[in-house]
C-alpha cells in the first residue's frame, strides 16, 4: 500500500532532487523513496561524528600517500621477501630508505615513542602495550613483520628527542625509551 507524504523542501533539498532526478532518470517519488531507503539503512553514520579513526584513516588515504591493504597480502609479500633467510639486500636498502624519510616525519611528529608505537599500532603493523614508563611490549603477527617492523622502528626513531633499546623474543619485542645521550 503506498502512503502519501507531502513534504516543504528548502532551496538546497530541492536542488538536490532536481540533481538526482536528472541524475538518475526516476521521478521524484522514486528517488525520494531510494532516498529515505538510504537514509534509514544508514542512520546511524549519518547522525553521529565519525570515529576518531574514520577521520584518520580519511586522512591518511585522502593524501594518496598510503594505501589500503589487505593484511594477508602484507604477510604473503613480506614472507616471499624474507623467505629462505636473510631478505633480498635490495629490499632491505629500500626499505630503509622509507624508514630513514619517516624518521625526519616522526621527529617532527613525535615527542615519545609510545605516541609512534600507538601511531604504527593504528596503522595494523603490531599491537603494543604500554608496562611502565617508557617501557613497551610489542606484538607481532609473523616473524616476518616483526623483522620488518623492528628494523623501521629502529630507523624512524634516530630523530626523536629519546633514544630506545630493544629488546627481542620470538614474537614480541620490549621497547625501552630512554633520555638521548
Amino acid at each position: 500500500m503506498t502512503q502519501r507524504v507531502t513534504v516543504s523542501l528548502d532551496d538546497d533539498s530541492a536542488a538536490a532532487l532536481e540533481t538526482l532526478v536528472a541524475e538518475t532518470d526516476n521521478g521524484q517519488s522514486t528517488v525520494v523513496r531510494h532516498a529515505l531507503t538510504f537514509y534509514a539503512a544508514n542512520f546511524e553514520a549519518a547522525n553521529e561524528r565519525p570515529s576518531g579513526n574514520l577521520e584518520r584513516y580519511y586522512r591518511m588515504l585522502s593524501s594518496g600517500e598510503h594505501v589500503l591493504l589487505d593484511v594477508d597480502f602484507l604477510h604473503a609479500f613480506l614472507e616471499y621477501c624474507y623467505a629462505g633467510g636473510d631478505p633480498d639486500p635490495e629490499f632491505v636498502e629500500a626499505t630503509d630508505c622509507v624508514a630513514d624519510y619517516h624518521a625526519r616525519e616522526y621527529g617532527a611528529r613525535f615527542d615519545e615513542v609510545g605516541d609512534l608505537l600507538e601511531w604504527l599500532a593504528f596503522c595494523g603493523f603490531l599491537d603494543v602495550r604500554e608496562e611502565g614508563e617508557g617501557v613497551y611490549h610489542l606484538v607481532f603477527p609473523s616473524e616476518a613483520v616483526r623483522w620488518f617492523m623492528t628494523r623501521f622502528i629502529e630507523r624512524s626513531t634516530v630523530e626523536l628527542p629519546t633514544e630506545i633499546d630493544l629488546d627481542g623474543g620470538v614474537s614480541k619485542v620490549i621497547v625501552t625509551e630512554r633520555p638521548a645521550e
